[in-house]
């Protein structure tokens, strides 16, 4: 290790930022009587604070995905092209500004990463209750507010770094992967919840929540309310965002810009990236994508399903298989969890191409079956691979790396729109996007196999 490095993670907190409210005294969560009397209530009260806030992001981040689907039915005119550009453009944003949030917390401290990144999710939820009130809304402005959307999908890699250095090592894998699970509930949230919330006004005054819409769905005129999708999200924007800022310490290790570029010289950062890539860019694109793969694959039948009445069930069983995943890499690392679950997506991605072709609405139950059997693998590897990272690395740079492979992997919902809506357009389905997944998921399962999970690895995580 640099010496820079050493001295980033041993920093001594006595300088004048350290004697502010914000920063912790002391961290040494490796210390049993400091973690016994000290360090477990702080880090579990910051995981639940953050934790709380990170979902809230996934739920800004993912609300695009939500809304495009209704667009049409509301008189937006826009091009199946344009409906996989807005779904995507949350994607490229998150990734983009994660690639800015993994340099954050070392250098201005979880609490006001937390609290004012949060606040700045009011941007796009505010936007977007504008906007889908008026079907004339130019295409240049919805793709702005779906970019702003990203800022959601930008925190987590201020987020979980943070939070791996709060934890023991021998508590990251159950720590981030609570985090990082409940977190990415916030996709099957806003999905959920978006069909029913737009039921109904929320309060009697128009003045207050807007007008509502004609939807028509086969042939059958409905009023609807899309605004409420993201008006019911503001004050919980408000209120988390300032309870952060109340209720948050941070941990004294810091490190400025250029003491944090020390990680781009292991080749344990880009192997982790990659094996990030397969697990959360595989999860984080279907899920922004799963929509939309359902309206263009079964949407032409009679008494078509309606896809948010599904798509919420991938990132949820996601989700949920990462919250339990964690402790059992903690028990039995995190490399060997790694090569079961790209394994896994390897069969999945092929089964699924079986079933986007289809003669009848009765294929449609197994491709949303094998649909979340790739989430559900996905989602096990999303844990795996945040605890291989903590072991390979020291806590700063760990928490450096986590950020970096969370901000190529946050890309998942750009790349795999652009390559579903260029596979649709020139094939008219997206086996080919899934055909390359599972080459792409096969490469790394060998390369995790060969770095990590081998008898005799060079570095056995």
């Amino acid at each position: 290790m640099s010496a820079s490095a050493k001295t980033a993670i041993h920093k001594p907190a006595a300088d004048k930022r350290h004697q502010s409210s914000t920063w912790l005294k002391r961290w040494e969560p490796e210390n049993e009587v400091f973690w016994k009397e000290t360090g477990s209530r702080l880090a579990w009260r910051t995981l639940t604070i953050t934790t709380a806030n990170l979902t809230m992001a996934f739920m800004v981040w993912f609300l695009v995905s939500a809304l495009v689907v209704r667009l049409p039915a509301i008189g937006f005119q826009l091009t199946t092209g344009q409906l996989f550009w807005l779904a995507a453009m949350p994607g490229l944003a998150g990734g983009t500004l994660r690639l800015v949030h993994m340099f954050f917390t070392p250098m201005f401290g979880t609490r006001h990463v937390v609290s004012l990144s949060t606040l700045s999710l009011l941007l796009p939820a505010v936007g977007w209750f504008f906007a889908v009130q008026d079907p004339t809304t130019p295409y240049w402005a919805l793709l702005t507010l779906a970019f702003l959307a990203g800022l959601g999908g930008g925190n987590f890699s201020s987020f979980m770094p943070s939070t791996s250095l709060f934890f023991p090592k021998r508590l990251q894998g159950t720590a981030l992967a609570i985090q990082a699970g409940i977190g990415n509930f916030g996709v099957s949230i806003v999905q959920f919840v978006t069909p029913w919330i737009i039921g109904f006004a929320l309060v009697g005054s128009t003045a207050l929540v807007g007008e509502p819409q004609t939807m028509v769905k086969g042939g059958v005129e409905s009023e609807v309310w899309l605004q409420n999708a993201t008006a019911v999200y503001i004050p919980m924007i408000a209120a988390l965002g300032i309870a952060a800022w109340f209720m948050l310490k941070s941990v004294p290790v810091t490190a400025n810009f250029r003491e944090q570029l020390d990680i781009f010289g292991s080749k344990h950062t880009w192997s982790m990236t990659s094996l990030y890539i397969m697990t959360f860019g595989a999860f984080s694109g279907l899920a922004a994508t799963f929509p939309l793969l359902i309206r263009t694959s079964y949407g032409h039948f009679d008494g078509a399903p309606d896809p948010l009445t599904y798509a919420f069930l991938g990132p949820l069983v996601g989700s949920l298989i990462r919250v339990l995943a964690g402790p059992v890499t903690d028990r039995l690392g995190g490399a060997i969890v790694t090569h079961v679950a790209g394994i896994g997506m390897v069969a999945c991605a092929l089964l699924v191409t079986l079933f986007t072709t289809p003669t009848s609405l009765d294929q449609f139950p197994y491709f949303v079956a094998a649909m979340l059997g790739l989430f559900a693998f996905a989602g096990i590897g999303n844990a795996s691979t945040f605890k291989q990272m903590p072991m390979i690395f020291p806590p700063r740079q760990a928490g450096g790396v986590i950020g970096f492979t969370a901000a190529i992997g946050a890309y998942g919902p750009f790349a795999l729109g652009m390559l579903f809506g260029a596979a649709i357009g020139a094939f008219g389905n997206p086996n080919a996007v899934f055909y390359g997944l599972a080459v792409f998921f096969a490469f790394n399962v060998a390369l995790n196999w060969w770095m990590y999970a081998r008898k005799g690895a060079a570095t056995p995580c």
